[in-house]
């Protein structure tokens, strides 16, 4: 049985909670905080520190024995480049071709691809992205608000919810991506249409797929969809298609 170590965000607890539980595998999950990716240079450095912890050793010693995991999944995309720089150790790192969890969501590179390029103006909403942060609606807009009011008066609240609001017109669509094998999906449905109502954007579901984290969790790595960067080698960016490479 393959001892596999993943680091992850939180915003894919659920699913890799509930895809891990029916791994052949041994998983062992450590999530980080969603939000790191805002700061590349911490998330680096966490991922970094968490790398390093894995390469200890398996976590229970056995009769005086640390067996190794076989490999480490750092289930990350590129995220404004916050993996770039990242070393293995003496455990192979795998490494998904993604520029972010959305790919990892609809479940390969192509369908990221797809929905990327053939419909402009998409905000995506998932479960963890809804548990994990505020989205952009009518709560996230009264909380803010409220901080900015309490902390810098009415007129530079007003000034800061204008740059805050600002990003948002190059979005029209919200889409939550849902997995039918998870539960919960009319609560995160209606919070998904309640945000596009108050945008006034239009309302999309599609229906993501647990292929590419369930090959991984499963330690099925295909090149095409995955990195496998060998012992001592460096997460390089790549400007291709492939996304991620190693030196």
């Amino acid at each position: 049985m393959l001892k596999l170590k993943v680091i992850a965000c939180d915003v894919l607890k659920r699913e890799i909670s509930y895809l891990g539980s029916l791994s052949r595998c041994y998983v062992d999950v450590s999530y980080l905080p969603q939000g790191l990716h805002e700061k590349p240079d911490e998330l680096r450095s966490r991922l970094a520190e968490e790398i390093q912890n894995a390469n200890k050793g398996f976590p229970y010693n056995h009769f005086g024995m640390t067996p190794s995991y076989d490999y480490v999944l750092l289930i990350y995309g590129l995220c404004d480049n916050s993996i770039a720089g990242l070393k293995s150790g003496d455990i192979p790192l795998v490494v998904p071709r993604a520029h972010d969890c959305i790919t990892l969501l609809l479940g390969s590179r192509r369908r990221y691809d797809e929905l990327f390029h053939g419909h402009a103006g998409i905000y995506w909403y998932s479960r963890g992205w809804i548990e994990c942060s505020l989205q952009p609606g009518e709560e996230r807009y009264t909380n803010t608000y409220k901080a900015y009011l309490e902390k810098y008066g009415e007129d530079n609240a007003e000034y800061l919810m204008e740059a805050e609001q600002g990003w948002f017109t190059s979005y029209n669509r919200a889409v939550f991506i849902d997995w039918p094998c998870l539960g919960g999906a009319a609560y995160y449905r209606s919070y998904t249409q309640k945000c596009a109502a108050y945008l006034k954007w239009d309302y999309q579901e599609e229906t993501g797929s647990p292929g590419l984290l369930e090959k991984m969790l499963n330690g099925v790595f295909d090149e095409d969809e995955v990195l496998v960067v060998p012992e001592h080698k460096t997460i390089v960016p790549l400007y291709t298609d492939k996304i991620i490479g190693y030196e």
